[in-house]
Order: C-alpha cells, then structure tokens, then sequence
C-alpha cells in the first residue's frame, strides 16, 4: 500500500469549492457541515428523507442510480463519506451490511462512472475492524480481526474503497470512540450522561472495567478537515487521541459533576461477547500526515455534555 506525503494544502486556496458529505445530518454530519462552511466551502450533503436544507439531498446510497444523481449534480471538489448504520448493537445485520459495505461501493462507483476525480475523498471506517489484537496500542500494521457485525462491515468497506486507490484520491479512516453534546442515547457516553441529567438513581450497564479513547467530535472532525486538505492518498489511517479512559473513571467524573454516586447495574444482556477490554490506537501515522493535537479531554467532553443542551 503506496503511502504518499501528509503535507497540507492551504485552507484558503481550498475554500469556495463543493464537498459532499454523505449523512450530513447525522451526528459527525452536522458538526462537520458547521466547520465547512465556517472555513468558506460550499457543503452539500445527502439525507435519507425530509432535507431541512436546500443544499441536502434525499440520497439511498443502497441505490446506484440514486447516489449517481447527487455526484453528477453536485460534481464535488472534496467528499467525506459518513453515511452507515453505526450502532454496533444494531440487530439488523442485512441492512448493516448493505448501508455500510454496498453504499460504500456504490458512491465510489458512481464517482468514477461519472468521470470526476475529486481532490479527496474521505471513508470514514471504525477502529472496531481491529477487533482483539492482545495489544494495548492498535496500529496501522495489524491484521484487522473484527469480531463483531458491525466491525465485519467496515473493513469490508475498507476493502472495497482499498480497490479504488489506483483510481480515486482517497483515505480511509480508523476513527476510534467519540461522543459529544447531540450524541443519541443508544450510544454509551450519551446514556450514562443522561441518567445523571435525570438524576437517576441507579444505571444499568455491561461491563465497566474496559478502556476506550472517548474523543471529542469537534478534534475528530478538524482531523477529518486537515485530512481532506492534505497531499495524503491510498492510506489507512488511525484517527485517535491515544489517551483510553476506563468506564469507572466516567461514572467517577459524573458522579463529581452530579454531586450524587449513582448504582451500576451490571446487565448481562449488555455484556458482548467477545468484549475488547482496551481500545486505543496509535496515532504515530497520523500525526506524519497532519499536524493535529486533539484539544478536548474527556473532562471537558463531559462537562459540556452534562451542562450543555444536547441540541445546541
């Protein structure tokens, strides 16, 4: 795998020209479509129904013909492909699999049977592809082993975008846990988060002595920016902080936030099989494609998530 320079391109020569961000009103979506368009881009983006904004189009990536339509209209400059079912307790593994591995290899299709050549294009994948490695720090040079539907369906992602490299500018990116104010509550930090918010007296939760990187969507998204900015092509790349908290360590946080200890439960419905117990990654390859230091711990994470409205 050709690995080319990380030198990054200047953020004002770049502005005024067209990205495309799939599920642009999901989670990572929104911020990102803020940031964009803070630094000058025109931000178009895909729905799967009911556009708020006339820049959104109603987009099935399931559907050839359909993300066909949006590549040659918008014709983007740049595309950040966000769109996939990203709850790993999702229950439906045949929609997984066709959102996140088919929509994948439809939108590089339709951008290549449509002549263009973006200047980047960004696939944001999961560090979940790792699966159990008997290592501390995940890196770059691992064979993914996922262990899980979810994880299954993105590294089949990641492979199909990998046959493009000959064809298309395009990173593929590891994205390790992250979590932030408007975070839906299926996902764990929101949940927890929540319960305090309500005052609940106990929470029920799975198992509590693992670790994980819980990163800020902001740091995330600028990585993604600088990412798209840079002369980077054909690599896979981390996207982490390399900072794991434990799950105690959360519930020790809010508790203080709070001023109240709330009851964990351990339900054993929640209690995945297979569990990896620590997730972090390195972010050596990364941090020689961009210069980045991720700026929010999980103390202001956590903070802005407890006293900040989820919508704002």
């Amino acid at each position: 795998m050709k690995q080319h320079s990380g030198q990054e391109l200047n953020p004002a020569s770049a502005s005024e020209k067209k990205v495309l961000i799939t599920g642009i009103d999901g989670f990572t979506g929104k911020y990102l479509e803020k940031k964009l368009v803070e630094l000058g881009f025109d931000v178009f983006g895909t729905v799967i129904a009911d556009p708020a904004n006339p820049d959104h189009s109603v987009c099935d990536i399931r559907d050839l013909k359909s993300i066909t339509s949006v590549i040659k209209e918008v014709q983007p400059d740049f595309v950040i492909h966000l769109a996939a079912i990203s709850f790993v307790g999702t229950n439906n593994v045949g929609l997984m699999h066709d959102v996140n591995v088919n929509g994948t290899a439809n939108l590089l299709r339709s951008i290549v049977d449509s002549g263009l050549n973006p200047q980047k294009i960004i696939i944001a994948g999961s560090a979940t592809v790792y699966g159990n490695q008997n290592s501390s720090v995940l890196d770059e040079t691992m064979l993914p082993q996922p262990v899980n539907d979810y994880g299954f369906s993105k590294y089949e992602a990641e492979k199909i975008a990998a046959s493009y490299f000959d064809k298309l500018n395009i990173i593929v990116t590891r994205p390790f846990n992250y979590t932030g104010p408007g975070q839906a509550e299926p996902f764990l930090i929101p949940k927890i988060v929540n319960h305090f918010r309500q005052s609940a007296s106990c929470i029920e939760l799975g198992n509590i002595q693992v670790a994980r990187e819980f990163n800020h969507v902001d740091d995330v998204c600028n990585v993604y920016v600088r990412l798209m900015l840079s002369n980077a092509k054909s690599v896979v790349v981390n996207v982490c902080s390399g900072r794991e908290v434990y799950l105690n360590d959360i519930l020790a946080i809010l508790n203080k936030m709070a001023g109240y200890e709330i009851e964990v439960r351990v339900n054993q419905s929640f209690v995945r099989e297979n569990e990896i117990f620590v997730l972090k990654g390195s972010n050596n390859l990364l941090n020689s494609l961009i210069s980045y230091s991720f700026q929010k711990d999980i103390g202001i994470t956590l903070h802005e998530m407890f006293f900040v409205d989820d919508n704002s």
